[in-house]
């Protein structure tokens, strides 16, 4: 089922604490075997000095409560969470949908293993799966793959 009166916009600096307990609530709830390498607050803190102001960060409201969060970084698609009680229901489509039509040259972004349900919706949604890694680059030290969408090549 797909929720017609979602609102998706850019976050502002007010949403910072509402993005980041979104994150929070999700990691716990998909990725709850992967070592976290911040406390709560130091990601609080993170989405407040950090990523909010200084990164192309999306927000999807219903009746103005943050319940799914996006980060475009370059041609990466850096952060993609949804408050658990919101997953399903095509709010994750939207965004990547979105993501698509602000990087149409293609996007890039990492997943970690473990998490199989990430892995099979970003398949669905046109993703291949690239270089795999024993996590030694990441500060979860979680291994992790590397996803890519390329737009097809369009026909003459």
């Amino acid at each position: 089922m797909e929720i017609n009166n979602i609102v998706v916009r850019r976050a502002v600096d007010s949403d910072a604490a509402a993005v980041a307990e979104v994150w929070l609530r999700s990691f716990t709830a998909a990725l709850p075997s992967v070592r976290r390498a911040h406390t709560d607050d130091q990601v609080r803190s993170w989405f407040r000095a950090v990523v909010v102001p200084g990164q192309e960060t999306w927000v999807a409201t219903f009746e103005d409560s943050v319940v799914a969060m996006m980060v475009l970084d370059g041609e990466d698609l850096d952060q993609l969470y949804l408050d658990p009680a919101w997953q399903g229901q095509g709010i994750g489509g939207r965004l990547v949908d979105l993501a698509k039509q602000r990087r149409p040259a293609g996007l890039a972004l990492w997943t970690f293993q473990v998490n199989e349900s990430a892995r099979r919706f970003y398949e669905r949604h046109g993703f291949v799966a690239g270089e795999c890694t024993d996590g030694h680059r990441n500060e979860e030290r979680e291994p992790d793959i590397r996803y890519l969408w390329r737009p097809e090549e369009q026909q003459p």
